[in-house]
């Protein structure tokens, strides 16, 4: 019996899965507010507090399913596919060539691996093809915009690990200021935390994107327009990856 257990890390939220020979057993989700906790924390603390909640998550998973053997782990940051070490994560600002499979496997005594977690999400869409389908381009979107390329069958991550990176198109030449340091970036409009942006910009008001998407369906015409303009942007972007 292979028990595996998967985790995605976001921004807000951390999701854990636990796999029995490659069926979802159980999942769980969390609200981690990792993004907050890298903000408001200098970084060798928040990279702490980040390896102390994920690792106690999954101890308590093992509780339960003692027959897991490893770990494998989406992360939304820049991944070397050599060292598998976080070299920047522009949602999780201050973690900077962070080692997050081998600190995090001295703590739970299993193999860990890392990966991007919209590469992850796309290799993942693409088991689910039928072998015909070779190619496959994958957009996440959630506290930013990640995605993710299949090329011939295999993930394709780039030298750095930085391929697909679309949440950092820039698609609005000087707008926003972004956690990579670049200026108008599609994720700083397209993505939960931008559509929340576009709304208080409109409004003055500070409120979630869930909340902007039901007065949205109650016919707000300012929560309309964020989406309008985090469509606009998506779109933008999508429309310089197809011809690449």
């Amino acid at each position: 019996m292979t028990m595996l257990i998967g985790i995605d890390i976001g921004g807000t939220n951390l999701r854990l899965g636990v796999l029995d020979n490659d069926l979802v057993i159980e999942e769980m989700r969390f609200q981690a507010n990792f993004s907050e906790i890298c903000k408001n924390n200098p970084s060798d603390a928040a990279w702490i507090k980040i390896l102390e909640v994920t690792a106690n998550l999954i101890k308590s998973a093992l509780k339960k399913y003692p027959n897991v053997s490893s770990v494998g782990i989406g992360f939304p940051g820049f991944i070397d596919p050599i060292t598998q070490k976080i070299t920047q994560s522009p949602n999780l600002p201050g973690l900077l060539n962070a080692d997050l499979s081998g600190d995090l496997s001295q703590m739970i005594h299993l193999p860990v691996t890392v990966e991007n977690d919209a590469l992850a999400a796309a290799y993942g869409e693409f088991s689910s093809l039928s072998s015909a389908e070779r190619d496959l381009i994958y957009v996440g979107l959630g506290t930013g915009v990640g995605g993710g390329l299949i090329l011939e069958g295999k993930p394709f991550a780039g030298q750095h690990g930085m391929s697909m990176e679309i949440g950092h198109i820039i698609t609005v030449p000087g707008g926003r200021l972004c956690g990579c340091g670049n200026h108008g970036c599609m994720e700083q409009y397209a993505s939960a935390s931008g559509v929340a942006l576009s709304y208080a910009e409109l409004t003055g008001l500070a409120i979630t994107a869930d909340e902007i998407a039901m007065r949205a369906r109650a016919g707000d015409d300012h929560a309309i327009q964020a989406y309008v303009i985090a469509g606009l942007n998506l779109a933008t972007a999508l429309a310089h990856i197809v011809k690449c």
